[in-house]
């Protein structure tokens, strides 16, 4: 009779983690379908992309292992089934974490349903299809909870081995994962689990992050930290405008299908017997909001730590309806689809930017957060969607002007972008637009910046003319605006091609000396 008890238990363990899976491939195809073939990469993609090009153990925005996935995106030819499938493949993978959290902790098919609603039905389907290092970022953050949460739960050091390899993985994929780490070993000391800092193994593993993150501080060294430069600039930009009370109301809006999953999994920690071995969770989950609310870190830095608390969360509302008010379940599915399907044009731009402005105005959904931009104004689209448009149309305005010039003064012709974002998109571009190489000072265009040059002309993608002082741009005999970008729902709408020609004997000099500068800021 215990025989069979436990093997029904084996099958109802198998047929779980088998609808783990099937929700798994469907939640990696999903965005492949829904967002509109309208759109293009978006800016910052453009800039990760570029890095695919130039690989290095750093670069001046993020560490370099999104740029090994840019690397094989450039190899397959950079089209967007490659640029989107490495975001769509590990928020799967995230899943399969969360998920495997449920199984392990005794939850079953209605729990795997439910902490899969969040990974298609909110923030995360954006997240989890932008090639951006925020899809690394959540998955490391979801990793090194899981592999604690499985040490607590066997004591077995090779959790805590694998939580050391993540951090180190994290840490070379984007910065922010040292808040996450920062905050679940300090939540340690206050667990039932705080005998690890008697382990041996557990130094170990903080070894082996440390080693594992060891070739990008050196190139930070080596570059003078321009982690720091970048931190500077984001604050003076971007966090400046960003409240404590914003932040926090947007923890729930962005997750607001699914609120109900999360807020359950938080309480289950913190107050019943069951979750007693892993509120750490709970705790580390309170110091790095704590941490981001006082660096006024941006809404979505937060996105990595609400995956395992779905988790808790799901196990937590199946039991408590396993009983007694089942019928709730219909209601918790009823809630979480509905309002996720109303917003779904909020994550992906499943539509025309026409289309879908017509929709914002007719739903009133244009009067929430995402369409105030870093600008503070509001604007018909949100910032991400104006993000993933025209740059294809300008970079071929940019390329129709270029080919214009005759053969010897295309020779002679370089290509500038003040913006990272301009630069990006036109290289991305530039075979079918007929550029050559498009340079920046922006961001890491900087440290690709040739040393020498032998130019007579110039042609700059930006909004406005240089300042009247600026000295290399005096160098030019002539000035003339080509054309303008007329797309009023793209976020750069009104950007300049501008043609100066004719440059002086001591142009090319004068440049070599301003990059020569600009570079020193940044080596040793």
């Amino acid at each position: 009779m215990s025989t069979g008890m436990f093997g029904n238990r084996n099958q109802t363990s198998l047929h779980a983690r088998q609808l783990l899976y099937v929700l798994a491939i469907i939640r990696f195809l999903l965005p492949f379908f829904l967002q509109n073939s309208y759109y293009q990469p978006h800016r910052d993609e453009y800039l990760y992309l570029a890095e695919g090009h130039h690989m290095a153990w750093g670069y001046m925005e993020v560490p370099p292992l999104l740029s090994v996935f840019a690397w094989i995106t450039n190899l397959m030819g950079s089209g967007m089934f490659w640029i989107k499938v490495w975001p769509a493949l590990f928020g799967s993978l995230t899943f399969l974490l969360t998920g495997n959290i449920v199984i392990l902790l005794g939850g079953r098919f209605f729990a795997i349903l439910l902490c899969w609603l969040p990974f298609v039905l909110d923030g995360y389907l954006r997240l989890f299809f932008l090639f951006q290092p925020n899809f690394l970022d959540v998955f490391f953050w979801t990793a090194m909870a899981y592999t604690l949460i499985r040490y607590a739960a066997s004591e077995n050091n090779k959790w805590l081995y694998l939580f050391g390899l993540s951090l180190g993985l994290g840490m070379m994929s984007k910065y922010s994962v040292a808040f996450y780490g920062f905050s679940l070993v300090v939540a340690l000391a206050f667990s039932p689990i705080r005998k690890v800092f008697g382990k041996k193994a557990f130094y170990i593993s903080l070894g082996l992050a440390f080693l594992i993150f060891l070739p990008n501080l050196l190139w930070q060294y080596q570059h003078r930290f321009p982690v720091i430069h970048h931190m500077k600039e984001l604050q003076e930009e971007q966090l400046k405008n960003i409240s404590a009370r914003d932040f926090i109301i947007d923890q729930f809006v962005m997750n607001m299908p699914c609120v109900y999953i999360w807020i359950s999994g938080l309480l289950f920690i913190l107050f019943r017997a069951a979750g007693k071995p892993y509120r750490f969770i709970a705790f580390s989950y309170v110091l790095v909001m704590g941490l981001l609310v006082y660096l006024s870190g941006k809404s979505y830095y937060a996105l990595g730590v609400y995956p395992v608390l779905f988790a808790f969360g799901a196990i937590h509302l199946e039991k408590i309806t396993a009983l007694r008010a089942k019928w709730s379940r219909y209601l918790m599915l009823i809630y979480s689809f509905s309002l996720g399907l109303f917003i779904i044009p909020l994550v992906l731009p499943i539509a025309k930017p026409d289309t879908l402005t017509r929709y914002y105005e007719k739903t009133k959904l244009n009067k929430v957060g995402d369409f105030k931009w870093e600008d503070q104004e509001r604007h018909p689209l949100p910032q991400d969607f104006a993000d993933m448009i025209g740059w294809k149309e300008m970079a071929m305005q940019a390329g129709a002007i270029y080919n214009r010039l005759p053969a010897a003064e295309k020779a002679k012709t370089a290509v500038y972008c003040r913006g990272y974002y301009t630069a990006g998109a036109l290289n991305y571009y530039r075979k079918e637009a007929g550029l050559p190489e498009v340079i920046s000072d922006d961001a890491s265009f900087l440290l690709w910046l040739p040393d020498t040059v032998n130019i007579r002309n110039l042609l700059l993608v930006g909004h406005n003319l240089p300042d009247k002082d600026d000295k290399v741009f005096n160098q030019f005999e002539k000035v003339t605006v080509m054309d303008t970008v007329k797309m009023p729902l793209f976020r750069e709408n009104g950007m300049k091609i501008i043609l100066f020609e004719n440059g002086k004997d001591s142009l090319n000099r004068i440049i070599e000396k301003a990059i020569a500068q600009l570079k020193s800021q940044y080596s040793r």
